[in-house]
């Protein structure tokens, strides 16, 4: 069994929907899967005047990312806002894999010169 990070969602002065729950963490289960870094997810959903607004916090080791969405509704902002994250940590997670072998490339004492 995989075991996942722990998904905390709250809805803030709205009804809570279960289906929106499950479609959260499902989404949240994956982007786990993808980055084992992370060890939590935290999302809030709430309405802001028009619309919704979703902010969303993960932590891991060597991760720490907070985002914000505002959308019309509110499953495009939760969906909006998962998208972003899942932006950021493919940045990160690129940085951290990438950046060594581009250091690596930059670094001229390691260089194999042909004589």
């Amino acid at each position: 069994m995989v075991q996942t990070a722990p998904v905390v969602i709250h809805f803030r002065d709205l009804d809570e929907s279960h289906q929106l729950r499950e479609v959260i963490e499902k989404r949240c289960a994956h982007l786990h899967d993808e980055f084992h870094e992370v060890s939590r997810f935290e999302i809030t959903l709430k309405e802001d005047g028009a619309g919704f607004v979703a902010q969303g916090h993960v932590t891991g080791k060597g991760t720490d990312v907070g985002t914000h969405v505002a959308a019309r509704g509110l499953a495009p902002a939760a969906d909006q806002l998962l998208d972003k994250i899942e932006r950021h940590l493919r940045r990160i997670h690129d940085k951290r894999i990438f950046g060594q072998r581009r250091n690596a490339r930059r670094d001229p004492s390691k260089k194999v010169t042909q004589e």
